[in-house]
């Protein structure tokens, strides 16, 4: 048999069956006949070509083959209530995407001031190592990004600006200094995230240029930085969401500031989309 042929209310039954321990008890919580409860079971067994239930006088246990059915629809399921959840949920939840950093010394105050402005709208900050920060993997309905969307299905706002830093080794012979220049580590190895990061080569005239490694993930970018074998230069938010003992934060202060963004779907963009973009504006304005 290829399956082909199952359906959730099979697996629904089976749950119950397992879950409630006795056909009748299953019959209850289903809302069906016990009869209909065993046809349901048995149009799953024959779909699959396996006997998945043992049953005696007192109990019913699952085979072998049973268990690992079971397993496979509980998670099917579980997948199944989120999908009509999130279908259903309305413009009752707003859920914010980030790849690195989400908005810096920003961010707390965003969450209490969502929460006060607009109670009947549960903000999630989501993050998701992806260029979009989750947008186009369907995880958030806005994102926080570094740089423009370059998918045309994607619309984005300027919130704020930052400062660059540039993240060394606390030992590093430049931590001494309360600020540094491009030239200082044109000769360094840069760690850099081409997928979703801000920092490009670019920044440095072409006879200059750093020499570059790459990583994707801010944990593993910290631990390479805190070896002293590399720097990362970085936005000013990831100073605030990352602290750790070893990796110092200096301002980069010849490095144009890096542009904020909210992005969203173009075509499909969240109510709360402007009010969004307000209040993190003011946030950024006021700071």
């Amino acid at each position: 048999m290829d399956g082909s042929g199952v359906e959730l209310r099979q697996l629904r039954c089976l749950v119950s069956i397992v879950e409630e321990g006795t056909f009748t008890d299953a019959a209850i919580t289903l809302g069906v006949s016990q009869a209909a409860v065993s046809r349901t079971l048995a149009s799953l067994e024959q779909a699959l070509g396996v006997r998945l239930l043992r049953r005696t006088s007192r109990e019913v246990n699952p085979t072998a083959i049973g268990t690992r059915v079971l397993a496979h629809a509980r998670r099917v399921l579980g997948e199944v209530d989120e999908l009509v959840r999130e279908a259903t949920s309305g413009h009752t939840r707003l859920r914010v995407g980030y790849a690195w950093s989400a908005l810096g010394r920003h961010t707390p105050a965003f969450q209490r001031r969502w929460r006060a402005a607009h109670p009947e709208v549960d903000l999630h900050l989501v993050r998701v190592n992806h260029a979009t920060a989750g947008l186009a993997e369907g995880a958030c309905d806005l994102a926080v990004v570094r740089r423009p969307p370059s998918d045309h299905r994607f619309d984005s706002a300027i919130v704020g600006l930052e400062r660059r830093l540039c993240a060394m080794a606390s030992d590093d012979p430049l931590a001494r200094r309360r600020s540094i220049r491009l030239a200082d580590i044109s000769g360094r190895t840069l760690l850099v995230d081409r997928r979703t990061g801000t920092t490009t080569t670019e920044l440095w005239p072409p006879d200059t240029r750093p020499a570059t490694e790459e990583t994707h993930d801010v944990d593993d970018w910290l631990v390479m930085i805190s070896t002293g074998r590399y720097v990362g230069v970085t936005a000013e938010a990831t100073a605030h969401q990352y602290r750790r003992a070893g990796v110092v934060y200096r301002p980069v202060r010849d490095a144009e500031p890096i542009a904020v963004r909210l992005a969203w779907w173009r075509d499909d963009p969240h109510p709360a989309t402007q009010a969004a973009i307000e209040l993190l504006t003011e946030l950024y304005r006021t700071a």
